[in-house]
């Protein structure tokens, strides 16, 4: 029995690269600073019959302890009974508002953009007529690239200014996000954009600008194209809807799959070094060698794909604001307008 016991804790002490990798790219109640030192967050309920409640992640000892009635499994707050059994019933009376660590992250890269926006602005109004300098000479030359070589060949040079705003809020949010998911210690080791509720809202707002500034001529294409016979129409017009809401499903699945790709493989090739070294100490020395040279590869060309991701949702959405609004450019004669087929 002595034996069995040994050997069940021998098992348990091992090391798992799976809960590893999902516990760093996973959304979280606190916020890792480093070894076993964590910031906790606010947890923010509401239950149904029981009220607001709010109180810090600390309480829960990471999943390890039991608080009012409340336990943390898997990242998710459940409620327990006496014997510490999950609660579904009671669980899914609970409302979850908390503040997470990707909520955080958000937040601090909200806060951060406000305030580089807002100084950048009030240097051009000090600085008028005057040669960038500081911030502004970081911020100005990727403002221009999205004005220049995104929004004004996609839209247009005569509808893009009115899309700008929300072009260079996407586009500085995602390369923020990105860039800060890089950073292994706070206020960095975020995985926002890996984070598919997140890339789904981005995507969202672009489905719904798009659809909101569709014109006659965009419509007139989606439902019945011009010059297709009606025999076609049947055919082609679910295949114009359905690409719709693909477009925005495409925009949420790259950037997602590209961000949260990046991770596992960077995390993968560190956890070689632990799992070979359960092996033998030497085998892990040499491994570490190769398994850092490969996360360090990683970890530039993930700072490639966080400049890339950025520039190519903001591309695709500029594109689509373009389909848009796009104004027929000729009004086809009705003698050859049945003879045309697009």
């Amino acid at each position: 029995m002595a034996n069995n016991e040994s050997k069940t804790e021998e098992k348990s002490e091992k090391f798992n690269a799976g809960e590893l990798i999902i516990d760093h790219i996973s959304d979280s109640h606190d916020w890792h600073v480093a070894g076993d030192i964590h910031l906790p967050l606010p947890i923010i309920l509401y239950v149904q019959g029981s009220g607001l409640k709010m109180f810090s992640s600390s309480n829960f000892e990471h999943g390890k302890a039991v608080y009012e009635g409340l336990s943390l499994k898997e990242n998710h707050i459940v409620a327990v009974d006496s014997n510490g059994k999950v609660d579904v019933e009671a669980t899914a009376k609970i409302w979850d508002f908390s503040i997470t660590k990707n909520t955080a992250s958000i937040l601090f890269i909200a806060f951060l953009m406000c305030w580089v926006f807002i100084s950048v602005a009030k240097a051009y109004t000090r600085r008028k007529d005057l040669a960038p300098k500081g911030m502004q000479s970081l911020v100005e030359p990727l403002i221009l690239f999205v004005r220049d070589d995104v929004a004004i060949p996609s839209i247009g040079e005569k509808k893009y200014a009115k899309y700008m705003p929300f072009l260079l809020t996407i586009f500085f949010f995602v390369l923020m996000t990105n860039l800060l998911g890089l950073i292994p210690f706070l206020p960095g080791g975020s995985n926002v954009t890996g984070n598919i509720a997140v890339t789904m809202t981005l995507a969202l707002f672009t489905f719904v600008i798009t659809t909101v500034s569709g014109n006659k001529h965009y419509w007139r294409h989606i439902i019945a194209m011009p010059g297709v016979p009606a025999w076609v129409l049947f055919l082609l017009t679910p295949i114009e809807i359905l690409g719709v809401f693909l477009r925005p499903f495409v925009l949420m699945i790259r950037l997602f799959a590209n961000i949260l790709a990046g991770h596992i493989i960077a995390l993968s090739f560190f956890c070689l070094i632990f799992i070979f070294a359960e092996m033998s100490k030497g085998v892990g020395y040499s491994v570490s060698v190769v398994s850092v040279a490969f996360t360090v590869f990683m970890g530039m060309l993930e700072l490639l794909v966080a400049f890339l991701q950025a520039y190519v949702f903001v591309l695709l959405s500029a594109i689509y604001f373009g389909a848009a609004v796009e104004e027929a450019n000729h009004a086809p004669h009705p003698d050859t307008e049945q003879q045309t087929i697009v």
